[in-house]
This record gives structure tokens, sequence and C-alpha cells, in this order.
């Protein structure tokens, strides 16, 4: 039930990721669109885009890490023995998980000074400044999950759920 949820949570990210691209990508094809054919031009599309791509960034960030397709060092890999490469893998989620931890601590006392300042982005659109920090801290919480759990179990609920490499399995493409 726990691997199936965190697996739901994982896809989430990566829906989220994949949805906020989709939207960056409607909202500039609109934008250029109705510049060329003389409609009055949305000041706001080049502003929500600006700050949509961190969230696309920052979603896909756990999911990748979760499916084992986040950026490492394969030719070391190649190099060492099973046992080896494990540790070595251990040992880069435990440095992930401190790092990410530090992230999600400094972002939440950013998101909080914000917050408490009452600072706002007064541009084409106005609002709350720490609304633009939201994401960072969340994000890294769950990239620590995810680097915890690879520290604690290293394999389990990516090769359970998705088989290697993210592939689905032949359940769950049947479902």
């Amino acid at each position: 039930m726990l691997k199936r949820l965190y697996a739901g949570l994982m896809k989430a990210c990566g829906a989220v990721a994949a949805a906020t691209v989709g939207a960056i990508t409607l909202l500039v094809c609109v934008d250029v669109v109705g510049r060329n054919v003389g409609w009055v031009p949305f000041t706001w599309v080049n502003e929500v885009t600006e700050y949509a791509l961190p969230v696309a960034t920052l979603a896909a960030a756990p999911w990748l890490l979760w499916r084992n397709q986040h950026v490492r060092l394969d030719i070391l890999g190649a190099l060492l023995s099973g046992p080896a490469q494990r540790h070595v893998d251990r040992a880069a989620s435990a440095l992930g998980l401190v790092v990410s931890l530090l992230m999600a601590w400094y972002a939440w006392r950013m998101l909080a000074d914000s917050r408490q300042a009452g600072s706002l982005v007064m541009k084409a659109l106005v609002f709350p400044e720490w609304w633009l920090y939201v994401p960072v801290p969340l994000c890294f919480a769950l990239l620590a999950l995810e680097c915890a759990r690879r520290v604690w179990r290293p394999s389990g609920l990516l090769e359970e759920t998705t088989g290697p490499a993210g592939a689905p399995t032949a359940s769950e493409e049947r479902a």
C-alpha cells in the first residue's frame, strides 16, 4: 500500500512537470500567434512562463531520480563490481540526502522570510513573492525522501513498480 502511494506521488511529480511544460508551450504558441494576427498582446505570458520553468524542473527532479533517469557517471559504474557500485550509489544517495535537506531548509527559510516581510512581485502580475518559493522546499523534501529511500533500501520501489530503467512491467501494461 505504501509503495503504491509513494509511486503515485512520484508519478504525480512527473505529471506536474509534463503539464507545466505543456502549458508553457501552449501559452507561448498562443502569444506568438496572437501577436502575428494583431490581438492585444498578453503581457503576462512571458512572466508566467518565466515562473513556470523552475516549477517544471523542480517537479521533474524527484520523479527522474525515482525512475533512475537522473544524471550520473555511468562510466564509473561500468568499471566497478556490483557490490562496489551499490556502495558508491548509497554514498551518492547519502550525499544527495544531506544536500537536499539543506536546500529544503534554506528554501523554507527564504519562503518564511519573504512571507514575513510581505514582499510582493510587481510586474504584469502582482502577488506575494513567497508564492514563487513554495515549490522549492517541497520538491527538495521529495528529493531528500527519495535519496533516503535509496540509502536505506536501494532496490525496491522502482524495480517493483516499473521494471528496469523505468519501463512499465507487463502487469502495468495490461492495466
